[in-house]
Parts: C-alpha cells; structure tokens; sequence
C-alpha cells in the first residue's frame, strides 16, 4: 500500500459525495481501491436492506466465482458477522477454520482464496454494512492495510448515513431499494455485452463502466440502455472490431 494512493482514495471518496452522488458508483470505487492499495485479492460491499438482510451491492471483481464468495454471506459469513457484531471479523487460513462457514470455506477455496477479513461499515450505533476483503494467501492482513481499510470504509460510511439523514426517510428506503435493483439491472447488462461481445463477465462490465464513466453518464442509466437496446449505446457496440450492427437482435434470439 502506498501512503499517497490512499490519500488520493479518501481525497477522491469524499469529492464524490455530492448531493446526487451515484451509490453504486461509489461503492465500486471504494472496493476497487482496496484490491489496489491493500493486503488484499478481492473486495466486495454489502449494505444492509430495510428489510434486515445484507445484500451485495459492489465487488471489485464481477466474475461470477468472485461475486457469488459475496452473495453467500447473506447466511453466512465474516461479512454479516461484522455488521452484526459492530467489530471487525477475521480469518487468517479459511482451510484450518473446522467447521466455521462451511459453504463460504468450500466456494473460497474453489475460487482460490485462503483468508478472510471483513469491517463493519458503523458510525457509532448504526451499523449500514460491511466491506470484506479476500487474500489468495494465508495469514492475517498487515496492521497498515486493516488501518487503511477502517479509514476507506470511515469515509464511505459516514458519506452515505449523512446522505441519509439529509433526506426523508421513506426517499432513504426508496434509495437503498433502487441501489439493489439497479444491481440487477447491470447483471443483465454484463451479460448482454458478454455474449454479444463474446468477453467474460469481469471484461463486460469494465466495458460497462468505462464507458459510463467516458461520457460522465451514470452507471445504472447506460446499463438500463443496454437492457433495453438504446441507440443511446449503439456504439459500445461498434467499437469493437468484427461487432458492428450486431446490437440488435440476432437470428434465432426470442
């Protein structure tokens, strides 16, 4: 981890926070710099519903083996242990962890992961989430990196609870709801780029956010074009040699 990086992260974390900053952007952000700049070989975000579950909201890697390590600690997990508890949940050889997690530990291992560390997204009682993170090797985060993570995860906390109090709360529910449906909505936009582009996952939704991010438009709102076959992004399209017109539908699709 290098000192400036992670100025420049929290630099960049609190510029982000404008009154109408794009939370799933946000989270992504937060994620992807902790693969960055930390002990760490994934992240991953998850919020805490209205409801009372945790729910994935950002990982820094969208392959579906990475991503399925975060949905799983909806039941189980260091990542609903910490929001539960309020304090950090660590794990420095997920294979020597008897019979803790069972399913998480098997997924891990497949996936090529040996520990685990996960922080609670808290601001005094309130408790929003957590942020986990996934070393390919054992042993225990470095003391500079679990301080980095609790800065990074600071900022984005108290970010996103005052963005809360600073609206009603049925437009705070409705916020977190559209967070998770637009989630849904980039899945079935990663998948379209990835058969039509014919790339995996990961690579469909750098795409995705690349371009997003190239054209200063919102994450969620170019995914949703491409769900519903926008002209807007006919271009994603075009840029790629040999894929020219093939936006629309193809022979035989339903």
């Amino acid at each position: 981890m290098r000192e400036a990086g992670l100025i420049d992260t929290l630099v960049e974390l609190a510029d982000t926070l404008t009154g109408d900053f794009d939370l799933i952007d946000f989270l992504h952000l937060l994620a992807g710099r902790c693969v960055e700049l930390l002990d760490a070989d994934a992240a991953g975000v998850l919020l805490a519903h209205p409801h009372g579950r945790l729910q994935v909201v950002a990982s820094a890697d969208e392959a579906p083996e990475v991503v399925e390590l975060f949905q799983i600690q909806v039941d189980e997990g260091p990542s609903v242990d910490a929001w539960l508890a309020g304090e950090p949940v660590s794990h420095p050889d997920l294979a020597d962890s008897g019979s803790l997690w069972p399913r998480l530990r098997e997924m891990a291992a497949t996936a090529g992961y040996s520990a685990v560390y996960a922080v609670p997204m808290r601001l005094r009682d309130e408790n929003v989430g957590a942020l986990c993170l996934f070393k390919a090797t054992t042993g225990e985060p470095g003391a500079d990196s679990v301080r980095a993570a609790k800065a990074m995860v600071d900022v984005a906390t108290i970010g996103l609870i005052q963005a809360r109090v600073a609206r009603e709360q049925e437009v705070l529910v409705e916020q977190l709801q559209t967070a998770l449906h637009s989630r849904i909505v980039i899945e079935q936009a990663k998948g379209f780029v990835a058969e039509r582009l014919g790339v995996d996952v990961s690579a469909a939704f750098a795409l995705l956010r690349g371009y997003a991010r190239s054209r200063e438009r919102r994450l969620t709102e170019v995914a949703g074009e491409v769900v519903t076959r926008s002209a807007n992004v006919q271009d994603l399209f075009d840029g790629v040699e040999g894929e020219k017109g093939s936006f629309g539908p193809r022979a035989g699709d339903v």
